[in-house]
């Protein structure tokens, strides 16, 4: 079966080929691709299967895991709050989370969470699935860890621990978990179906992610990253434990997001459109721009390649190149799937795919291409 199905406008009919090539040929087991403009939307597409065997077909209602494309609808929730007036980006953390004050964690700023710099990129213990999945005890552990360097001075990615320091802060200020806050103030007035603990009685439309063969090709057991985003040891599993029971209603708020490229888009067109979108504003302008100021930029301690980091999103960089615009902010998951948001031209861009590859969407043909194709219609 190569269909593809949903709707796409007639001006991204390259993008509509291309999505529907990656399917035909096996690039793709199944995906969904998603592209919203001044919040409306202009593509949504999906195709292909919800399994590797492929015997059951990718529907409009399906959800995969897609990694750390998480943290970018996690930051979203941080900056709700700070448009409120509740969360201040410049206030440290520990005034709103007092156990954090403790081992030269005093100066950490809530905006060094959202920019990677706030020297806790994993936790220094060796911790189980179970450990991450127990809210407390995983914050507790990071409340009570030293930073490997001087906050704010560098970036090293999160890719785990993001999640939990802004989700704890996120708790402090409105006694909600990171998930229900999103499922009440962004996902269900967008209309978005995306979840960061995803209810039992809804696991019958996730398709599972079908691990990649090896981990990335050239990079050793010992790599900074592999070691940060090892502890739980995901490689072990073969990310498998993405299949379980325990690790879809966790709330994992860097990692675990279940949603398709339809939701994130939708979501993330608040963002692109300056805070409001299809009548629902969440957030002001001046919050928006905001995002897409520098706030490190150079080698990334634990990627150890350049990234340019504003708030909760990476930004375009010599080393990552994803479009001409300037207010631009994106990131990706583990196996592929990405959002783009692109303040410039009112584009929100997301692609969720359930085969993984062994690296990541920056360096994924199959993203890169489809978010060719739609600059190539933006563009002229």
């Amino acid at each position: 079966m190569n269909d593809i199905y949903g709707s796409c406008d007639a001006r991204f009919s390259a993008l509509e080929e291309l999505f529907r090539e990656n399917l035909a040929n096996g690039t793709d087991v199944g995906a969904s691709v998603a592209v919203f403009l001044a919040g409306e939307p202009v593509v949504n597409l999906w195709g292909g299967h919800a399994d590797e065997a492929r015997t059951r077909p990718w529907q409009r209602d399906t959800l995969t895991n897609v990694f750390s494309t998480t943290k970018t609808v996690t930051a979203l929730c941080a900056l709700v709050l700070a448009d409120r007036g509740t969360l201040d980006l410049d206030a440290p953390v520990a005034r709103y989370w007092p156990e954090f004050a403790q081992a030269g964690k005093e100066n950490v700023l809530v905006r060094h969470l959202l920019a990677h710099s706030a020297g806790l990129p994993a936790w220094d213990e060796p911790v189980t699935f179970e450990d991450v999945y127990d809210w407390r005890k995983s914050t507790a552990l990071l409340a009570r860890q030293t930073p490997r360097w001087e906050p704010g001075t560098a970036s090293g990615y999160h890719g785990y621990t993001q999640g939990h320091l802004v989700g704890e802060v996120v708790r402090r200020i409105t006694g909600l978990s990171l998930g229900t806050f999103l499922a009440r103030e962004i996902a269900r007035p967008l209309g978005a179906d995306f979840h960061i603990g995803l209810p039992r009685e809804q696991h019958h439309r996730v398709s599972p992610v079908i691990p990649p063969p090896v981990i990335a090709e050239g990079v050793p057991m010992d790599h900074p990253m592999v070691r940060a985003l090892n502890n739980p040891p995901i490689y072990e599993t073969g990310h498998k434990v993405a299949w379980t029971t325990e690790w879809r209603e966790a709330e994992l708020p860097a990692f675990n997001g279940h949603g398709n490229a339809y939701a994130i888009a939708a979501i993330q067109s608040v963002l692109a459109g300056g805070g409001e979108a299809r009548g629902v504003r969440l957030l002001s302008e001046a919050t928006c721009d905001a995002v897409f100021v520098t706030q490190t930029d150079g080698l990334d301690r634990i990627l150890q390649f350049p990234v340019r980091w504003g708030l909760g999103f990476a930004l375009p960089s010599d080393s990552l190149p994803v479009s001409p615009h300037a207010r631009v902010g994106f990131w990706g998951g583990a196996g592929g799937s990405a959002c783009l948001v692109d303040r410039d031209a009112g584009m929100a861009f997301a692609y969720v795919p359930n085969r993984m590859v062994d690296h990541g969407a920056t360096t994924d043909d199959r993203c890169m291409k489809l978010l060719a194709a739609v600059y190539g219609t933006l563009l002229g």
